[in-house]
């Protein structure tokens, strides 16, 4: 008589699962699984054992698009901004050299106490002298990374990696008003490609630069050019790592990215920084209103802005060399330029870079 009632929830109720928790679910689990794909692929490429490309499918980038990377992407950005008790910062900071082959010694701060956060330590500044700006060479990296793929741009595609191709225009999106950036005066009816080469006898080139978690995570100005115009395109946040960028053909098209373009001496110059997992912050130094991953701005749109107004005729001036921006994590930049049919790129896909090497040279 004395026993208490106890009120259950059917088990249907219980258990119930919601749309958005199986999406999470499915999506981040067969996002882990392509990582263990992409890590046995690294191990057959250090063989010398070459991989057949295979494309994604439509369900499959649909499935890893459903995952919330933009959301956890901001998450993440909040987690590296809670400062660290001093004690606990050289423990986590020694785990994380450790893991991604950091080389502190080239940092301009070597003692890991005297970072607050992660935000910090990633973005950490280096030593003048460790990075010596190539005199000779016109373009130059203008990050530490991995070259991914390079050379000349052909019926309006760019390859990401060896076999795996973007749009052009998709990439860059639609041209922009030739009263900010001096496009050709070429016929509508000409390819996108052929509109952005301004000067006879040149052609389009392209570089494509991974930054990997333990890399800088600064990037500089690439070359002498002008910055004349910004377009932010709000988008995913995929993994960029080669692996992925073999797997899912457009990718740089589908994620989050900032292009900057302008002209440089031989005619029109593009840099383009983009996002990915855990690297929804872009910053470019001179561009206080650029906010990236923000929750106002929708997928598939995107937001200009031009840095030639009636007190600056010309835009942005930018020396080989000079602090550009910034990645929070790491990520990739694209360069697409035009230059001379006698520009040579003095690299080899897949080799690993320093910000201030040559890329080519005329």
């Amino acid at each position: 008589t004395d026993r208490k009632k106890l009120h259950t929830a059917p088990v249907g109720q219980v258990f119930r699962l919601r749309p958005f928790h199986v999406l999470v679910a499915t999506g981040g689990g067969y996002a882990g699984y392509k990582k263990y794909e992409d890590y046995k692929l690294e191990q057959l490429e250090k063989r010398g054992i070459e991989v057949p490309v295979k494309l994604a499918s439509e369900w499959e980038v649909a499935l890893y698009k459903s995952v919330p990377t933009r959301l956890l992407s901001r998450a993440w950005g909040r987690l590296n901004q809670v400062e660290l008790p001093t004690w606990l910062r050289k423990p986590v900071y020694s785990l994380y050299i450790w893991t991604f082959g950091v080389n502190m010694k080239e940092a301009a701060v070597e003692d890991l106490h005297h970072y607050r956060n992660l935000s910090e330590f990633f973005r950490r500044k280096l030593k003048p002298q460790a990075r010596p700006v190539c005199c000779v060479h016109s373009v130059i990296s203008p990050s530490d990374g991995k070259i991914l793929n390079f050379g000349q741009v052909k019926n309006c595609e760019v390859e990401q990696v060896k076999g795996v191709t973007y749009s052009l225009e998709s990439f860059l999106g639609p041209r922009i008003s030739t009263e900010e950036v001096h496009f050709s005066q070429a016929p509508s009816g000409n390819s996108f490609q052929q509109q952005l080469v301004t000067k006879e006898g040149n052609e389009l080139y392209h570089c494509v630069i991974y930054l990997a978690p333990g890399d800088y995570h600064c990037f500089h100005s690439p070359t002498d050019w002008t910055v004349s115009h910004r377009r932010h395109f709000p988008g995913s946040l995929m993994s960029v790592n080669p692996g992925v960028a073999r797997w899912i053909k457009e990718l740089f098209c589908h994620n989050e990215r900032v292009v900057l373009t302008g002209d440089w001496k031989h005619g029109f110059f593009s840099l383009t920084a983009v996002g990915a997992t855990n690297v929804g912050s872009i910053r470019i130094y001179f561009d206080q209103d650029l906010h990236t991953n923000s929750p106002s701005y929708s997928k598939g749109s995107y937001n200009d802005f031009s840095f030639i107004s009636n007190n600056n005729k010309e835009g942005i001036p930018m020396r080989k060399g000079e602090h550009l921006g910034e990645f929070n994590l790491g990520s990739t930049i694209v360069l697409i330029f035009e230059a001379p049919k006698d520009f040579k790129f003095n690299l080899k896909a897949g080799q690993k870079i320093r910000f201030g090497e040559a890329l080519g040279s005329l």
